[in-house]
């Protein structure tokens, strides 16, 4: 339920009214313009109203103001690179793949209908294995694949999703423009391969199109700036950095500067620093502890991951989680950064570093959970290494996938690992490592 429910309900009670009297022949020219008049000034007001007093002073959004609140941390755990770097990173990306194909069908379904549909097909719930089934099989996701090319059986690639073309959207911007690129860069990638994005992507997108500059484009009519959008980009910034938490957060920094800001930032400087912690930690909760070191230690998404980490071990189950979460979160959108971030912790809590309960756990916490599956898969794989990801998640993928990205809509698994580990020596030969 959202926070100002009333506000909705009388929105859409105005629509209804309006619609009927239409319908009926009525002259509601005066009414609408008056309406329309004055929820254009209401959104200009709340876009012009600044954050509150504590936000301001605990949130900031530059990189300089964000290091000097960020409480002590590794900055970097090793000097080199992992002596199992491709293994890992194998790992990460096809764990990653496989939670977000596992979560696709079903994202941000209610647990009660995840539940009819597992019972439905007659499999476990939490899901150990793809989705044979679905209402839905002919929706086109993305204009490239149909829901059931997500579904065991009849996966022949990784199918598209948006998750999984910005990681390859943040390989591009490496291999063009190297680990120092700027916002500015990453808007001109985002021209020359992005053809189609949402909710704080969507407008950033279109801000740049119309010439808006790359450092306001997340700013400018952009009520979605702490919604989940760059938390989900974060991967590719901690795959280039492993082991380097610091340098994963800054390119991650200038990434989420696009589209988002505060929390909608921290989100994603959180999960690379995480990602690319886990390239040498030995359990997942290692490194998420080592992510909350690369934000403000203040911030809203800081306090709600400290609170997650604290309760996860007293859990009874993946329903009292999500019950928790609800609870915390009451009127929070279901696509925002906190919510989604507490249930990634709480699914790899209970997933105890096996990766079919961690999956499957994460895709039945819901929320947005092709999303959180991903995240979850990419930190877990990275900490597994790909030999201790069971065959079924990655074999279907027959070393293929899909995005919507101009010019490199098909990619193979195995090339995208390699350009992701030499990208990764570049980062530190760069720097003199």
């Amino acid at each position: 339920m959202p926070h100002f429910k009333d506000l909705h309900d009388l929105v859409e009670e105005a629509s209804l009214w309006a619609d009927l009297r239409h319908e009926q022949g009525a002259d509601i020219k005066g009414i609408l313009g008056r309406l329309r008049a004055e929820l254009r000034k209401a959104r200009s007001d709340f876009a012009r109203t600044k954050p509150g007093a504590r936000v301001c002073a605990t949130e900031p959004n530059g990189l300089g103001a964000i290091h000097r609140l960020r409480p002590k941390g590794p900055r970097r755990l090793i000097s080199g690179l992992p002596g199992d770097l491709e293994e890992r990173m194998r790992g990460a990306w096809l764990c990653r793949a496989a939670g977000c194909t596992l979560g696709a069908p079903v994202e941000g379904w209610s647990i009660e209908r995840m539940e009819a549909l597992a019972k439905r097909c007659g499999q476990d719930f939490p899901p150990t294995d793809y989705w044979a089934g679905h209402p839905s099989p002919e929706q086109v996701r993305y204009g490239a694949n149909t829901v059931e090319e997500y579904l065991r059986g009849r996966i022949r690639e990784v199918p598209v999703d948006d998750d999984l073309t910005y990681t390859v959207l943040g390989l591009l911007i490496l291999e063009r423009f190297g680990p120092e690129f700027s916002t500015e860069d990453a808007g001109q990638a985002w021209l020359d391969w992005l053809p189609v994005a949402c909710t704080a992507e969507r407008v950033a997108l279109e801000n740049l199109k119309a010439g808006v500059p790359a450092r306001r484009a997340a700013v400018r009519n952009n009520p979605f700036q702490e919604w989940i959008g760059a938390d989900i980009r974060s991967d590719p910034w901690g795959y280039a950095a492993p082991g380097w938490p610091e340098k994963a957060a800054q390119m991650a920094y200038r990434d989420a500067y696009l589209s988002h800001r505060h929390n909608g930032i921290y989100g994603s400087m959180f999960f690379a620093a995480a990602i690319s912690a886990a390239f040498v930690a030995d359990c997942p909760m290692e490194a998420l502890r080592i992510g909350l070191t690369e934000i403000p230690k203040d911030c809203r998404l800081s306090r709600d991951l400290r609170w997650a980490l604290k309760v996860a071990p007293e859990l009874a189950d993946w329903r009292e989680a999500r019950e928790l979460v609800d609870r915390r979160f009451s009127g929070m959108h279901s696509v925002h950064t906190n919510n989604n971030a507490c249930l990634t912790v709480f699914g790899l809590f209970l997933g105890q570093k096996d990766v079919t309960r961690t999956l499957g756990t994460t895709v039945a916490l819901g929320l947005d959970n092709d999303c959180t599956a991903a995240t979850a898969g990419s930190i877990l794989g990275a900490v597994a290494g790909a030999k201790n990801v069971p065959d079924r998640w990655w074999k279907p993928f027959r070393n293929r996938l899909r995005t919507y990205l101009r010019g490199h809509e098909r990619l193979r698994n195995t090339e995208l690992v390699e350009r992701f580990v030499r990208v990764a020596k570049e980062t530190r030969e760069g720097s003199g490592l």
